[in-house]
């Protein structure tokens, strides 16, 4: 008589980037404008499989200074709507963290953790044993989750005021580390940047915020909180130089407030906005200058009838900088068809605006 082995177990690492990925032309042409693509999951039993009807508790905008960091206090405030993950698919299983965010048991979680999952395990804190969870909807291309317990009065986690994250204040990481026996592991840092934009291979994230704060495997899908406890952002990805004579230290990345705030939304199919679509092929300017270079034009776009060009250099967007060809990309896709923008580039060494009315992405 044989036995069966047990699934095999790995923790869900943070995406793992390089440097040079950060140039990938031909994937920003296939994301372009991305579209939005909801996985519902199609078991038939288990926890209530429809969205939470609840509100997301959303903190006020806060009209002073955070108070000094206190990493047992924050932990004490956060910790409790922290979740562990375990997923069980082809090949073994994957384990990552979560974070409730309503108290009938909606909980929010990186897409790439849940992956493939033929069944997904959730351990709220505070328990011992594992709660069956379902999978509302998956958006890959924002690397964003919702997955559902059955379950009442949970402790929600409060996202922090979109506006009001700053470069320097303290922040704590929290998650499941390496899948270490208790409780989560809490790592402290600062944030370092806002409004990154990076390239993995299977999305294009904007309005990241940058962090110091040590992000391991298995912390993927948790918070990243404030002083005072708030969400002001999920943990996704970490970098990594992978190229002899470069260096990376202490880069870590998760999604902002803003984009899971309006990611909850897609999510929960309360907002199926279209991705916008400029019709431009783009490229890393050669000039070492900011921005995206032109390499395409496609007929009849809205870039086309705006008069761009190729060879010239989109610099922002409705007065948002555009730091790379990603950054472009992402805010196309984001504003949606129909919206009206004004593109700022650089010509022939002169600069010029154009208006463009963007359009719906056109089916692959």
């Amino acid at each position: 008589m044989t036995s069966t082995p047990a699934p095999r177990t790995r923790s869900r690492a943070p995406v793992v980037i390089g440097m040079t990925m950060l140039l990938l032309v031909a994937l920003l042409a296939g994301l372009l404008g991305g579209v939005v693509g909801y996985q519902l999951a199609e078991q038939a039993s288990g926890p209530d499989r429809q969205a939470s009807t609840l509100g997301i508790e959303v903190a006020q905008p806060r009209g002073q200074e955070l108070p000094a960091l206190d990493v047992a206090e924050v932990a004490a405030v956060a910790g409790p709507s922290v979740v562990a993950i375990q997923t069980v698919g082809d090949g073994g299983g994957s384990v990552g963290t979560g974070v409730v965010i309503t108290s009938d048991g909606e909980i929010l979680t990186n897409a790439h953790v849940i992956e493939g999952a033929e069944r997904i395990n959730v351990r709220l804190a505070g328990e011992t044993e594992p709660r069956e969870a379902v999978l509302i909807a998956s958006d890959p291309s924002r690397d964003l989750a919702l997955l559902r317990v059955e379950a009442s009065g949970l402790t929600a986690a409060t996202i922090a005021d979109p506006g009001d994250t700053r470069v320097g204040d303290e922040v704590v990481a929290i998650g499941y580390a390496l899948d270490l026996d208790g409780d989560p592991s809490v790592t402290r840092g600062i944030v370092s940047a806002l409004d990154r934009t990076l390239t993995t291979e299977q999305a294009v994230l904007s309005g990241l915020v940058q962090t110091d704060a040590a992000i391991s495997s298995g912390n993927s899908g948790g918070p990243l909180v404030n002083a005072l406890g708030q969400v002001v952002g999920i943990n996704t990805l970490v970098a990594d130089a992978q190229q002899p004579g470069r260096a990376a230290n202490n880069l870590g990345f998760a999604i902002s407030a803003e984009q899971v705030l309006s990611g909850i939304d897609r999510l929960r199919g309360t907002d199926q906005q279209a991705a916008g679509f400029l019709g431009v092929g783009l490229a890393a300017r050669a000039d070492g200058g900011s921005g995206a270079q032109v390499t395409d034009v496609v007929p009849d776009s809205p870039a086309d009838e705006a008069g761009i060009r190729v060879g010239d250099s989109v610099i922002a967007v409705n007065d948002r900088p555009i730091d790379g060809q990603a950054a472009l990309v992402a805010v196309i896709r984001d504003l949606g068809p129909g919206a009206t923008v004004t593109v700022e580039l650089v010509r022939d060494g002169q600069p010029l605006s154009v208006e463009a009315t963007l359009v719906e992405r056109p089916a692959e």
